[in-house]
């Protein structure tokens, strides 16, 4: 069944409060939506090339992110320097399981998948893709839903930082690839943001 758009009936969403409004609003003066006060538009402007600015700045840092040592401990006069993945690993042959696997979804998994996903939309929507607009968007909610739990690992790693300089174990201090992941999950997020996901409806493929 073919499904009629807000932009087919001359209607526009607000991008911030999900308010619709009569489209004619954008050509006349008032370019502001009543009810939250956010810029009205028919779709984001450059919102294509915007995402793919982002994206692609994001799968180019993910490799440095990896790579490079995410902290290095020192530990009565020992010094080691840890990447996310010697860490992991670190932390599997100490046992902990449960933290190793969080650092490894969070750190390596999720914005591998969330690049790989925000790519697969964008490409979709600018090759039409034999994808439907019902799998473009819940591939779309799958990213949203997963980008609130992009710094998770940044948070285990913290409280473990914590804990150990607490007690005085050992001293424990922060290298390039912490800094380059952390921008790789913020890029992703912008990404994630700056893509209209009312340009999956304007070209799509009927399932």
């Amino acid at each position: 069944m073919s499904q009629i758009t807000a932009k087919q009936m001359g209607m526009t969403l607000c991008h911030d409060c999900k308010k619709l409004i009569a489209a004619s609003a954008i050509e006349s003066r008032d370019h502001y939506c009543p009810r939250c006060g956010a810029a009205l538009h028919m779709r984001i402007p450059n919102s294509l090339v915007k995402t793919w600015s982002f994206l692609i700045t994001a799968i180019i840092l993910y490799f440095p992110a990896n790579f490079l040592p995410i902290m290095t401990v020192e530990k009565l006069g020992s010094v080691t320097s840890d990447t996310i993945m010697s860490g992991v690993i670190s932390l599997v042959q100490h046992g902990m399981w449960g933290i190793a696997a969080v650092v490894f979804i969070a750190s390596v998994l999720v914005p591998l998948l969330k690049m790989i996903s925000i790519a697969l939309i964008l490409i979709s929507i600018q090759f039409q893709l034999q994808m439907s607009a019902k799998q473009r968007t819940v591939i779309y909610q799958v990213v949203a839903f997963v980008g609130r739990w992009s710094m998770l690992d940044v948070f285990v790693i913290a409280l473990l930082v914590a804990l150990v300089e607490f007690k005085k174990i050992a001293t424990i201090t922060a290298e390039p690839g912490a800094t380059f992941f952390g921008i790789v999950v913020v890029l992703t997020m912008i990404a994630a943001t700056t893509l209209d996901p009312r340009l999956i409806w304007d070209n799509r493929a009927e399932s």
